[in-house]
């Protein structure tokens, strides 16, 4: 690492944005990993929750648009049949 002072905060900034990435990713994937055990009601009123979860990870660029869109469509596909 260089010794000047923008590099320095260049470091502490990424590794902020490091945490709280991995914050929100894994909160989704709890979440994500939730709504699939769930059933009936209780899916039902978790999926828009977890759909809004993932539309904002691919928002701010931590998970990739097309990854959100095939979250989503798996998520749905799967409440869908289990109706």
């Amino acid at each position: 690492m260089a010794n000047h002072s923008a590099t320095k905060k260049d470091v502490r900034q990424a590794s902020k944005r490091r945490e709280k990435n991995k914050y929100y990713g894994k909160t989704t994937r709890n979440a994500i990993r939730d709504l699939k055990a769930a059933s009936g009601d209780d899916a039902a009123k978790k999926l828009p929750v977890v759909l809004s979860m993932i539309d904002k990870l691919a928002s701010k660029g931590i998970i990739h648009k097309n990854k959100a869109a095939n979250l989503k469509s798996k998520l749905t596909k799967k409440r869908v049949a289990a109706k």
